[in-house]
């Protein structure tokens, strides 16, 4: 028998009705002669309202308690599923992320996984059971529960793909797969068959909000393919695999796959800082011990010894940036701090820009004709990036889509 690691997002058991048709899918998956594994979300908008209570009581809250108030909604998920699926006359077992032996480090809110034992659920396998277990949660070494981030619960499944060496690991949400752009944004974005791990880390990156970045990143570290779905749907989705087995069913690469965007920035610049070593290392490292991941960085040429230092970051680390900033700057006596919260971060991804030269040329070509400046720039081997005013966004989003050829065939 195959085994197969399901994971169902919080659209797909958002109330009774779906969560009766995610036990139908389950149970349709077991009878086609395989072992499953059940990863959930918290039912639809079940954390984003436990968010907003927390707010309610304080705006300071404890990371340790926060993590306790928000485990709660994946274990309302595993519950209710585990009765549907008695209710069908399935053998079930429910487990959170603990139970399940999935032990992480010591941060709270943003837990990094350290180990998986699976023991407990091998053992409920053998027995016949269908196992469902609480996605985004883990113990860690003080014996509390704490939560993986936001989008967790992918990780979650990856990572008991990879300790239970499962045969497939699926990813089902509202969605079929993985497409070229956000179809809310372009009608004509198109589903892709097939995309690298690499790519779907670099999109994942740059604002595509269909996997969660770190689950892409065990998936590659342990070979564990996911195969990127619609709970609503028996299409096939978007299989992300490694480079290789994708150039093997294609002779070329795409030279661009998709086009991703990011309006969750804020842009900080220092100005007149002194040009001498050490400056950028206290910036960034200040940054760092305050937890603000710093994304997109350039740099000025100096001029009469003082340069400029521009930085992106997300909109949720905005104050505390700014305040880090703003003692920085005292620091050095004469810099300046400004920022913009109103830009957005464009990028376009592909395997296929290693070997093709000019891709960059013309990217920066398709947004000057349609007068889009472009703020800052960052590249790696198969993405380049761009900030841009956020009303330009869309535009410029639609006119690289179309500009690279990602829109269907008519």
């Amino acid at each position: 028998m195959s085994l197969v690691v399901m994971k169902f997002g919080g659209s797909s058991v958002a109330d009774a009705d779906k969560m009766k048709h995610v036990a139908g899918k389950i149970v349709a998956k077991k009878n086609a002669g395989n072992k499953v594994v059940a990863v959930v979300s918290a039912p639809g908008d079940t954390t984003d309202d436990l968010l907003e209570m927390a707010t309610k009581i304080t705006s300071n809250p404890l990371a340790r308690e926060m993590d306790m108030l928000l485990a709660t909604g994946e274990m309302i998920s595993i519950s209710l599923l585990a009765m549907a699926l008695d209710s069908m006359g399935e053998k079930v077992i429910s487990l959170t992320g603990p139970q399940a032996g999935i032990l992480a480090d010591d941060n709270y809110t943003r837990a990094r996984i350290k180990k998986v034992n699976p023991r407990k659920i091998k053992v409920q396998l053998t027995k016949n059971n269908i196992v469902i277990v609480a996605g985004f949660q883990a113990l860690n070494s003080k014996g509390d529960i704490t939560t993986l981030g936001r989008g967790g619960s992918d990780l979650t499944a990856v990572a008991l793909a990879a300790g239970l060496e499962a045969d497939s690991c699926e990813i089902y949400s509202d969605v079929e797969g993985v497409y070229t752009t956000d179809p809310r944004v372009v009608k004509d974005a198109k589903k892709l068959d097939y995309l690298s791990y690499d790519e779907m880390l670099e999109m994942a990156d740059s604002g595509a909000q269909v996997l969660q970045s770190r689950s892409v990143e065990v998936a590659k570290k342990f070979g564990v393919e996911i195969h990127a779905r619609s709970t609503f749907s028996e299409k096939q989705g978007t299989i992300i695999t490694s480079e290789q087995k994708i150039r093997r069913k294609k002779m070329e690469a795409l030279l661009v796959s998709g086009v991703a965007f990011d309006k969750d920035q804020a842009k900080f610049t220092m100005i007149d800082l002194p040009d001498i070593p050490g400056v950028a290392a206290k910036i960034f490292s200040r940054l760092a011990k305050i937890g603000v991941n710093v994304d997109m960085i350039t740099q000025s040429a100096a001029v009469d010894k003082k340069n400029d230092i521009s930085f992106t970051v997300c909109k949720a680390e905005m104050k505390k940036t700014h305040t880090e900033l703003d003692k920085i700057a005292h620091e050095f006596k004469t810099p300046q701090v400004v920022f913009d919260e109103h830009v957005a971060k464009i990028s376009i991804v592909g395997i296929g820009m290693k070997s093709n030269p000019g891709v960059a040329g013309k990217m920066f070509e398709i947004l000057h004709k349609k007068v889009i400046n472009i703020e800052m720039i960052s590249t790696s081997e198969i993405k380049i990036s761009c900030i841009v005013d956020e009303l330009d966004m869309v535009k410029a989003v639609e006119e690289l889509h179309k500009g690279f050829g990602l829109s269907k065939k008519k």
